[in-house]
């Protein structure tokens, strides 16, 4: 462990990832636009690396930051898939707001 690391306790890093985990929560009931319903998502897989990487540091296992890994593949893909889900609602309704569209028809 290094030195900062361990004058650092993980309390610190649980808050710092509960705050934004919050602030991707807020976004996402808040917010109507696509785009940022994707931010706050992505905002909200980050607080989860957050936690996976502290308690990693904390118990010294690279167990958690395996899981940090996949969750960033995992939020690679929803980026992926989204940004065409996105680009599908801007061409059919000509806006990103999720509440336009009540159903998707062919």
């Amino acid at each position: 462990m290094t030195a900062v690391a361990a004058s650092i306790p993980p309390s610190w890093y649980l808050l710092l990832a509960a705050t934004v985990f919050c602030i991707g929560l807020f976004g996402v009931l808040t917010r109507r636009s696509a785009l940022y319903f994707l931010m706050s998502v992505e905002l909200m897989m980050n607080a989860a690396n957050i936690n996976f990487v502290a308690f990693a540091l904390y118990y010294g296992d690279l167990t958690g930051q395996v899981f940090a890994l996949f969750v960033i593949a995992l939020a690679a893909a929803e980026v992926a898939i989204g940004i065409g889900i996105i680009l599908v609602l801007y061409r059919n309704f000509g806006v990103t707001d999720v509440t336009v569209p009540t159903e998707m028809r062919w």
